[in-house]
């Protein structure tokens, strides 16, 4: 009896292994039919990727021209802005001497104008 149950065992065993090597052979002969089909989508993932890669790159080069455009417009701006301020300050500035020339030219005539009043004064007089 010993031994009816010793060949079962054995039956067993090799009954197990046969179906672990079914399995595996299976197994490979499905990795191999289906390598292509992954190849193919490997190599549609990597062209996704590489578009995805175009699309941020593109996204970037926007952003920064579009950062480098906003900057120029406030370098403009702020000279435009410099320039005004300088235009506004010469005109100041000129309607200041303006003004002190007209101030020095009337002192002059009041002088002027004075002196000749006191010559004719001392012409009467003497």
């Amino acid at each position: 009896m010993r031994n009816i149950r010793n060949s079962e065992l054995t039956d067993r065993r090799s009954a197990a292994n046969d179906a672990k090597a079914a399995l595996l052979q299976a197994y490979r002969a499905a990795k191999e039919a289906a390598e292509p089909a992954q190849l193919a989508r490997q190599a549609e993932r990597q062209v996704v990727a590489a578009a995805r890669e175009e699309r941020r790159i593109n996204r970037e080069r926007v952003k920064t021209e579009e950062r480098e455009r906003l900057q120029a417009e406030a370098v403009e701006r702020e000279a435009a802005i410099v320039a005004a301020a300088t235009a506004e300050a010469d005109a100041r500035e000129a309607a200041d001497k303006n003004r002190i020339s007209r101030v020095i030219e009337d002192e002059a005539a009041r002088k002027a104008e004075r002196d000749r009043r006191y010559a004719n004064r001392k012409a009467r007089q003497g």
